[in-house]
């Protein structure tokens, strides 16, 4: 496939290859295809400008919790990042950057959505549906592979709690920010208290009338060493080659000994020891503290970096409850304990549909196979890309390629790395599918959970998205990413089944 430049194909392809969404791996994946010759890909887009879930979120504090020298694509490096921590629009800003370093727009079809994809066995293509402004009535637009970049946070969750249809007040997701409601001087209950929600409460709490933050299980929080990115430091990323890649490799180091903590819990107890810390220095108060600490052992959820939330929840405005949530009335929240409290508005920050994103997914593989029938005993793909039973489908961040420790952005790297090979490895044989064989899919699954056992995210005494219904671990990577660019780096042609169509 290097060095071969293939012809542009039609509005309706088929295409080489089709990708889905405009976030850090649709663009990657894109990227890649160019670097290795091949421009016959269109981008299929939702919305009507790109960015993922860095356009997606938009609420008062967004920001990434991972480094900005880490948290962008290797290749790309950006030499002048304002803070150590990149907020929304500073990373938005950087992808409008990529796509036009990489001339990536004449590529995107906007205001298309993908309401579904079917594979067709006579000609080894998929026919994805399309939808929306972008898009014809009943458009189906063929691709030889389909690239599924729509990244494993992208379906808001919202709890079904009793009467909440009944609400009278303003309601929505933080994933899906109100930005046209005046939250000034307003009875708003936030719900959940996740990573969203560490970094939103902050911000409107010193805005509201009142605030009240449900809670059902506290995380864990990290000091977050934010700062400016000094004008030293930007000259030298500019001008003295290494200086800045010695900066990502030594963050990337930091952040991956924390994946030993992962398979060996006890090794945590520093970090735990400094997040009780940062807890103490910052909330005064012992009912609160108590609150605040979790009952699990750290890692068994994302452990999270603030150091303006615990401020946040000691203001006189603010109050924060355990009791659960018994029901919503038509201007309140009911607690489990019995109390009422008058609202105004509801903010759920309560993440995003993981292990079930595919529930109602219209996705048809070889021979008329579902892919719920396909998952009907849990989500799995080899190395969370290739999935048995669907040729030339390739999922970027699938199952099993979360990581609750290290920058994303890696894996999406190595992923794209292997489709790449999965591509050229059809293509060089005269295939025109490739799929990987059951067995290889059924061993690389088994090693996943066996890994996990023993692991925080299992052992650690919590609930959490990287977790299925059944207890299983459907979303993290239960080793170090080194191991995962290893994994990734080299095909073995015994795995796949390559074929051509008759």
């Amino acid at each position: 496939m290097a060095g071969v430049v293939t012809p542009a194909a039609g509005p309706g392809g088929p295409y080489t290859v089709v990708i889905v969404g405009t976030g850090f791996s649709g663009l990657g994946m894109a990227i890649g295809l160019k670097k290795s010759g091949m421009h016959d890909f269109v981008i299929l887009e939702k919305a009507a400008e790109v960015g993922g879930t860095w356009r997606e979120n938009t609420y008062p504090g967004c920001a990434c919790d991972i480094m900005s020298l880490l948290y962008s694509f290797s290749f790309e490096p950006k030499s002048d990042w304002s803070r150590m921590f990149p907020k929304q629009a500073e990373l938005l800003e950087y992808i409008k950057h990529v796509v036009d370093k990489y001339d990536l727009a004449q590529h995107i079809r906007f205001e298309t959505e993908v309401t579904g994809a079917e594979y067709d066995d006579a000609t080894d293509t998929w026919g994805v549906t399309v939808a929306g402004e972008g898009a014809e009535p009943g458009e189906v637009v063929r691709g030889r592979a389909l690239a599924a970049g729509m990244g494993p946070l992208h379906r808001p969750s919202v709890p079904d709690l009793k009467g909440l249809s009944s609400f009278r007040g303003t309601t929505f997701h933080s994933a899906e920010w109100d930005h046209d409601y005046d939250l000034t001087g307003k009875r708003v209950a936030v719900i959940g208290t996740g990573a969203s929600a560490i970094q939103f409460v902050p911000q409107i709490a010193k805005k509201v009338g009142s605030l009240t933050l449900f809670q059902r299980t506290p995380p864990w929080i990290m000091p977050k060493p934010d700062r400016r990115v000094t004008a030293v430091e930007r000259t030298l990323f500019r001008r003295v080659p290494g200086v800045q890649r010695g900066y990502r490799n030594g963050i990337y180091l930091l952040q991956e000994s924390f994946v030993l903590g992962f398979k060996n819990p006890g090794l945590l107890k520093a970090a735990s020891g400094i997040a009780q810390w940062h807890l103490r220095r910052q909330i005064p108060d012992p009912d609160l503290r108590r609150k605040l600490t979790p009952d699990y052992t750290m890692g068994c959820k994302r452990t999270l970096v603030s150091s303006d939330y615990y401020p946040a929840l000691t203001r006189p405005n603010v109050e924060l409850t355990t009791a659960g949530i018994a029901e919503i009335r038509e201007n309140s929240i009911v607690a489990r304990d019995g109390t009422e409290y008058e609202v105004d508005a509801i903010i759920f920050g309560t993440g995003f549909h993981v292990t079930d994103a595919f529930a109602d997914a219209h996705i048809v593989g070889r021979r008329g196979l579902r892919i719920q029938d396909a998952w009907r005993d849990g989500i799995k793909a080899h190395l969370g890309v290739s999935v048995a039973g669907f040729p030339n489908l390739f999922l970027l961040l699938g199952p099993n390629s979360g990581l609750g420790h290290n920058s994303m952005i890696f894996m999406i790297e190595a992923q794209v790395r292997y489709v790449l090979r999965c591509l050229e490895m059809m293509t060089s044989g005269g295939g025109s599918r490739i799929a990987v064989r059951d067995s290889v899919q059924d061993r690389f699954n088994a090693w996943v959970q066996a890994k996990s056992e023993g692991a925080v995210w299992v052992k650690g005494g919590c609930d959490s998205w990287y977790l299925d219904e059944n207890g299983a671990n459907r979303a993290a990577w239960p080793a170090s990413t080194v191991n995962y660019w290893l994994r990734t780096r080299r095909l073995s042609p015994g795995d796949f089944e390559v074929g051509a169509a008759r």
